[in-house]
């Protein structure tokens, strides 16, 4: 298993659960001086350049674990469950660039709050609409040889699907190849009747991880039970990233700390 940390890029947003923000190898030099694998991304598009972030991932020994997605809904309300057809065009189109971006350093794409909310037209027709979105970008991102990362959010975040088991129902029953879930620990703490339970049940579908606390702060500083979570992902025999999608509490450089010692203690590495 990996370590990874986010860093935030979008202008404009200014707090939210990503741990580095705004300067990009100020954020990279940070976490390769304590440790971490990678990065993750949040960025409002396709910027910075691939050849910046691939120059500095070579300077300070990182790669790019994810590139996050959420930036066209929060700044441009792109979705795609909108009932608007053209805004639901708009949003397979920036998915698909932020694919081609993540592909370039092998990373993939996250969908998260993109996936957005049921419609006025109805449950089946939003998931129908869903899965038609799916279905391209999925496509898309096999050309590039890399997974679609599917996210299951909590309740307060969409009506769509909350749960790991869900989601993978979902993909199963629209034989949506090359997508794989995201399983959020903190929105899992939420949902799952057992988070472990769950990691277990459905590990060939798991692509990612974010390692978030209870409260969505720093691994240790909530209440979530490690050991059996830890335990579940080595009987997977999961090797991807574990990345900190957290608030940076009580501040940014103690956030990271926390999150790489946290990772240590349960992962050796």
């Amino acid at each position: 298993m990996k370590s990874a940390i986010t860093i935030a890029l979008a202008p404009g947003i200014t707090y939210g659960p990503w741990v580095y923000w705004h300067h990009l190898e100020e954020g990279m030099q940070k976490a390769a001086a304590l440790g971490f694998d990678a990065i993750e991304l949040f960025t409002a598009g396709t910027a910075p350049d691939v050849a910046q972030v691939q120059a500095l991932c070579s300077t300070y020994g990182l790669s790019v674990a994810a590139v996050g997605t959420g930036a066209g809904k929060v700044i441009q309300g792109l979705t795609l469950t909108h009932a608007d057809a053209a805004v639901r065009q708009k949003a397979i189109g920036f998915i698909a660039d932020m694919i081609d971006y993540g592909a370039a350093f092998g990373a993939p794409a996250i969908i998260g709050s993109m996936q957005g909310h049921v419609s006025a037209s109805g449950r089946e027709t939003t998931l129908q609409w869903l899965a038609e979105g799916l279905a391209t970008l999925s496509a898309k991102a096999k050309a590039k040889q890399v997974p679609l990362i599917y996210e299951p959010l909590n309740r307060y975040e969409t009506d769509l699907f909350n749960t790991v088991e869900s989601a993978v129902s979902f993909i199963k029953a629209h034989q949506l190849e090359n997508v794989l879930l995201l399983a959020d620990l903190f929105h899992m703490n939420i949902e799952e009747r057992s988070v472990a339970g769950t990691l277990e049940e459905h590990g060939e579908y798991i692509g990612h991880i974010h390692f978030a606390d209870s409260n969505r702060r720093a691994m240790g500083m909530g209440h979530t039970d490690m050991e059996p979570i830890a335990a579940a992902l080595r009987k997977i025999g999961y090797k991807g990233y574990l990345s900190a999608e957290v608030f940076p509490l009580p501040d940014t450089d103690a956030a990271a700390q926390q999150t790489i010692h946290a990772f240590r203690q349960w992962f050796g590495n």
